[in-house]
């Protein structure tokens, strides 16, 4: 025999391998092996491939075979485990096994093979070594936090932990240690840490530095260039990252020495990807963690009903912290303010206008939660009802004053906003709502000699703005803060002493029935932003003041006492009730066309297309509650099951029916939807 034969997987939507040749001329200089990277030719082109079997023959005929045209061989080989974990999460989310491992892979590496590689490795070779220096003083740890290092520090193989700790407990020093006793175990081990979102990524990155000076640590996340995350990907592989910090992406990072999985705010919905491998970055930290039989560690004040179902049932520990981890720290009083029958200025009532007017006068911070970016949601003609509406989507265009443009936040679509009406050329333009900008421009005219800075995608939209935003607040050099969500969890604002949110109760009214339990989460997490240092003399109590029209909803009186496990176990029965997440599983597909005629057809069309239907129960398809974005028409069918195995075995025989449609509507299957 001439050769030896591999079997390949690259990043295309075709579900199988290919079989390549593996010529004497590759053979002699690298011997053929699972998880090498081969430069393979696919078509007119060539592609960087994932080897995933080496044998002796082939069923497709050797003429038809092509060649391996070469091997990575500046790379080991990515590990058994690793290919594991990607087997899972395909056959899991019913995805091609390439299109998991390969985007999983660097694009330099796709992109320029050998070359990017030599030059990574000289970069690798040239990054600052750290430097042996003194350990750095830790904070005394309380007797819980101490209980639940040593939990997760003499952990037996596989063990899950919920790290269910009120907003400033303490659980990134619980990380921190946890971290330490473990790494001091074993000389290769590696730690995994994962945040939900960038923006939290800088802060944790500085306390890891701070904490192991004399250890590499990398971090993976969508911001790093492409040369950064070669070579931070290279570090990880090699055993020379110690430590990985990250976002969902950093799940898939090919770690050989994993010892610990930390899932920080693991309760969080952008831990679940949104396109393409529609995969749960939390979920798959569990299963990497019995795979590889390590402690995870879920750390959250408010955390997932998943989560919280598992410690309930015994699946998961239950490590729990009372209370905050600065001395004479408490959590703030939360007061609901009922503006229903008042006044409001520009969106804020007298009430909380008043509470910041004394936060001023005592030198302390105070922090706006508005979710809206923007100055007004949308702009109305009061003489015709003309309405800002997106062109694109079925949406409205939200009105950015700075720069006197309209935008749909979904499409991206740009007009400036006309000085008269479209349909009756009425001057009078009304802004309805209020955007961060709005809300910016009221406290300007209430507080004229207040430093106020406005936190929002708008607002740190240049490489640097967001630290640079924060570095203001921490050194005191703001005295009120307007944010959106990327400022309401995860950091430590130690003059914050009033927090205060705006117009929380659109999400009451969601036809999505996580809507209550990521509004309450919300809520705590912004909460607890506030009192996070401890008390001063003649200072004011720390405070939250929500601003509704419902004072009386259950899930607002639960906030007013911090604690989630009564609101949390009325979830919990509704959710059993109904048969939903986590006592029932859901698939979801989705459809995109022209017109909702040709959507729901497809849609129609694939349900009488179901070979068998094991039970699954199957709705009947409808549009999408945003039904049309970039003038793409969206509907959707939802799958529901009281067994996840009946769920998976339904999908695995349908949607190879469904691949081999020839149709021009783009659809898109999701396991375990986080949005319906």
């Amino acid at each position: 025999m001439s050769c030896l034969f591999v079997q390949v997987v690259l990043d295309t939507p075709l579900d199988f391998c290919f079989d390549y040749r593996y010529p004497a001329g590759v053979a002699s200089v690298q011997t053929p092996q699972v998880g090498q990277l081969v430069v393979v030719p696919f078509g007119r082109r060539t592609e960087v491939g994932l080897v995933v079997d080496v044998k002796e023959d082939s069923d497709v005929e050797e003429s038809r075979l092509r060649d391996v045209i070469a091997v990575l061989s500046d790379i080991p080989p990515l590990n058994a485990e690793w290919i594991a974990l990607c087997r899972f999460a395909a056959g899991y989310y019913q995805r091609p096994l390439g299109e998991v491992a390969l985007p999983s892979i660097p694009k330099k590496i796709r992109a320029n093979g050998q070359k990017a590689l030599e030059r990574a490795w000289k970069m690798l070779d040239k990054a600052d070594v750290p430097v042996s220096v003194e350990n750095p003083v830790k904070p005394q740890l309380h007797p819980a936090q101490q209980q639940a290092v040593e939990a997760i520090v003499h952990s037996d193989g596989f063990s899950p932990y919920v790290l269910y700790g009120v907003t400033g407990s303490g659980k990134t020093e619980i990380y921190l240690h946890a971290i330490e006793g473990l790494l001091r175990q074993k000389a290769d081990a590696q730690a995994l840490v994962m945040v939900p979102e960038i923006n939290l990524t800088p802060q944790l990155e500085k306390s890891v530095r701070d904490r192991f000076p004399n250890e590499r640590i990398v971090t993976l996340h969508s911001r790093l260039t492409e040369a950064e995350r070669l070579r931070n990907w290279l570090a990880i592989l090699t055993g020379r990252a110690r430590i990985i910090l990250g976002t969902r992406m950093a799940v898939l990072a090919p770690a050989p020495g994993l010892c610990l999985i930390v899932v920080d705010e693991e309760h969080d919905p952008s831990y679940k990807q949104q396109e393409g491998l529609r995969y749960s970055a939390r979920d798959l930290a569990v299963w990497r963690a019995r795979q590889l039989g390590i402690p995870v560690v879920l750390g959250s004040a408010t955390p997932s009903l998943e989560s919280w179902q598992h410690m309930l049932t015994g699946h998961y520990t239950r490590l729990e912290l009372k209370e905050r981890a600065v001395r004479d720290a408490v959590l703030p009083l939360i007061r609901l303010v009922d503006i229903s029958r008042q006044p409001l200025n520009g969106g804020l009532s007298g009430e909380l206008l008043q509470a910041m007017r004394q936060r001023l006068e005592k030198g302390e911070q105070s922090l706006l939660f508005l979710n809206r970016r923007g100055y007004a949601p949308v702009m109305m003609c009061e003489a015709c009802g003309w309405v800002s509406a997106c062109d694109r989507c079925s949406a409205y265009m939200v009105y950015h004053k700075a720069h006197r443009l309209l935008r749909c936040h979904h499409c991206g679509c740009e007009r400036i906003l006309p000085r008269t009406c479209p349909d009756c050329g009425n001057a009078d333009l009304q802004a309805l709502g209020h955007g961060t900008q709005r809300i910016e421009e009221t406290l300007a005219g209430s507080f004229p000699d207040a430093r106020i800075l406005r936190i929002d995608a708008d607002s740190t939209s240049r490489k640097g703005s967001l630290q640079q935003a924060l570095d203001t607040i921490h050194h005191g050099q703001a005295d009120i803060i307007v944010g959106t969500q990327m400022i309401a969890k995860g950091h430590d604002f130690r003059n914050l002493t009033l927090v205060g949110v705006i117009n929380p109760d659109t999400a009451l009214f969601s036809q999505d029935y996580r809507a209550s339990e990521r509004l309450f989460s919300l809520l705590m997490q912004v909460a607890g932003r506030a009192g996070r240092s401890t008390h001063k003399p003649g200072g004011n109590a720390s405070e939250v003041l929500i601003q509704t029209r419902y004072p009386v909803h259950p899930l607002y009186q639960a906030t007013l006492s911090h604690r989630y496990e009564h609101y949390v176990s009325e979830l919990l029965a509704e959710r059993k009730s109904a048969g939903l997440p986590p006592f029932g599983y859901q698939a979801l597909l989705t459809a995109e066309a022209r017109s909702i005629d040709k959507a729901l057809a497809f849609l129609s069309e694939a349900v009488e297309s179901i070979p068998d239907r094991y039970g699954v129960m199957v709705n009947e398809p409808i549009p999408m509650a945003m039904m049309r974005i970039a003038n793409m028409e969206r509907a959707q069918l939802l799958l529901e099951s009281a067994s996840r195995l009946a769920l998976q075995r339904m999908l695995k025989a349908w949607l190879p029916v469904l691949r081999g449609k020839k149709s021009a509507v783009r659809w898109q299957i999701e396991v375990d939807p986080m949005t319906i």
